[in-house]
């Protein structure tokens, strides 16, 4: 498997996970536009620390459910369940025009740094997200499970996440104002992004002898 390939999968899946508006993007964004990119860069970088870690540790659980494929078919209804409660959450979320609150009480950038690995600590969705895409791809032969290629897609989501971050940093007043990247839209997005993967899932659950 080629490791560029790897990293550009690694990059593309843990972008889309980040890229809507959430705890982690919009602290990144408001810490900018309070005291600085500097120290948004560094709260940045805290969080992918804690990404790497946690994308780590969904390839090890996403490669015992490749060597236990009995357990992949209970997985599977499990996150049929969760992406249909997910679904359900963010269609609540956009019609009560939520938006995600960010308690401010770091000031230094050492401090701005530990927030960042804090806040994305308990932040645990990478996990069964990065473990349900891994299964996802292994099962299409997309990835291996080797110490280069694990290596190659842990640096591609750690990279992917900066950059939806980086994003948010630079580009966050205009991403405040837009109408088509408002809190409420997006909110609907996910959700109907969550109900494809939903019925995608029933699917592939219902096609399974």
């Amino acid at each position: 498997m080629d490791i560029s390939i790897v990293f550009l999968l690694g990059l593309s899946f843990a972008f889309v996970g980040v890229i809507p508006p959430g705890m982690l993007n919009m602290s990144a964004a408001k810490i900018s536009l309070k005291e600085g990119h500097v120290r948004g860069f560094v709260f940045s970088i805290g969080v992918c620390v804690i990404v790497g870690v946690q994308t780590y540790l969904a390839l090890i659980f996403a490669k015992y459910l490749n060597q236990h494929p009995d357990v992949i078919d209970v997985l599977k209804r499990v996150a049929l369940v969760l992406f249909i409660l997910i679904s359900i959450y963010f269609f609540l979320l956009a019609k009560s025009n939520a938006t995600p609150q960010e308690v401010d009480t770091f000031k230094s950038k050492k401090s701005r740094f530990f927030q960042g690995i804090l806040m994305s600590a308990l932040n645990v969705f990478p996990i069964p997200y990065q473990a349900y895409i891994v299964t996802t791809l292994l099962s299409y032969q997309l990835l291996s499970l080797d110490n280069l290629s694990i290596g190659s897609y842990i640096a591609g989501a750690t990279s992917g996440t900066f950059i939806a971050l980086y994003i948010y940093i630079l580009f966050f007043d205009k991403i405040k104002s837009s109408k088509i990247t408002s809190p409420k839209r997006m909110n609907y997005s996910i959700g109907i992004i969550t109900a494809i993967v939903s019925i995608t899932t029933l699917i592939n659950i219902l096609k399974t002898p």
